[in-house]
């Protein structure tokens, strides 16, 4: 099935709720950016492409109805603070604003989503060429259709590799405590009937020292100028498990996903989200009262430990500072 992370009809921005699925398939509008800043700060929309474009739609409904757009900037911003794509489709509607007017956001607005199609095209096919037949893929949280305006990033490259013809599985790790693995990657990829099991996250070291694991593709939410890579929690793990068994480790993401004002990872902010994701889900409460809790949303994976990154200009092995500015300049 065709999967619409979001749709737009001009006076709503109608986005997909990741938090009923797999049990409901049904949409939220939003009217205003204040209604988008919600939805993407309770994780109706998530992923750090989708994400940047919802925002941008937001910036768009709030220029259709002549609202005050700063305050519009604003509660955008501050809806999440680790995907840098939030901020670069917020930049790049803000200087289309100076230079053209409101008048021309929504056309911005759904030409940033229609380049995200494409640029998730390329990026899937650059990827798909370092898969082989018959592989088995693991996984962490969503990068697919959910995950950006469609075809997704780290899935767009296994659904890339299925699209030539190749045999391939995905292990999904359930990718705690938010379980978008089990809740949203096992769903894209029995929508696509692309062959997934759906492992824990602890049973990912298990699985590689048993020879089942051939190479694992993650998304990101941003990459420092070094080549360190941001993702959903546990990414960093299964980094330092794939270089103990010799596996390789990629990182699928745009070019919208670096960011190269922060010379490292350490500089990347780092989300930290409500007790309650880790103490219970969905209502059901298993650790005790009083017990304290951290919930980190990302953590940092070094470069060193990445085996290369999958952009729509192609594939860069072993990240470096030189060849990061070389995507971006040519130099």
């Amino acid at each position: 099935m065709r999967i619409d992370t979001m749709r737009w009809t001009g006076e709503a921005l109608e986005l997909l709720d990741q938090r009923a699925l797999p049990e409901r398939f049904e949409y939220v509008a939003c009217r205003t950016a204040a209604d988008t800043a919600r939805a993407i700060r309770e994780m109706v929309v998530r992923g750090a492409p989708a994400i940047g474009c919802a925002a941008a739609f937001g910036v768009a409904l709030d220029a259709g109805r002549g609202a005050e757009l700063e305050a519009a900037f604003e509660a955008l911003a501050n809806s999440r603070p680790t995907a840098v794509n939030l901020f670069w489709a917020l930049e790049r509607m803000r200087r289309t604003s100076k230079q053209h007017g409101a008048s021309a956001l929504e056309a911005e607005a759904i030409a940033i989503y229609e380049e995200d199609l494409a640029v998730n095209r390329a990026l899937g096919a650059h990827g798909a060429e370092l898969v082989p037949d018959h592989a088995r893929i693991m996984t962490h949280c969503n990068a697919g259709a959910l995950a950006t305006a469609g075809h997704g990033t780290a899935l767009g490259v296994v659904r890339s590799a299925r699209d030539q013809g190749k045999a391939l599985s995905v292990v999904a790790n359930e990718t705690r405590p938010y379980m978008q693995g089990a809740r949203l990657t096992a769903w894209e990829m029995v929508q696509e009937r692309i062959p997934v099991t759906l492992v824990t996250d602890s049973m990912a070291g298990f699985l590689m020292s048993r020879g089942e694991i051939d190479l694992l593709i993650v998304g990101a939410d941003r990459i420092a100028a070094n080549g360190d890579v941001a993702n959903k929690i546990g990414t960093y793990t299964l980094a330092v498990l794939a270089k103990r068994h010799g596996l390789p480790f990629y990182v699928a993401a745009p070019l919208s996903t670096f960011d190269l004002s922060l010379a490292d990872g350490a500089s990347i902010p780092i989300e930290e989200r409500a007790a309650e994701e880790v103490t219970g889900y969905r209502g059901t409460r298993w650790a005790p009262n009083g017990v304290a809790v951290r919930n980190p949303a990302f953590d940092v994976t070094p470069a060193e430990l990445v085996t290369g990154l999958i952009t729509e200009r192609g594939v860069l092995p072993t990240p470096s500072r030189a060849g990061i500015a070389k995507l971006f300049f040519g130099r």
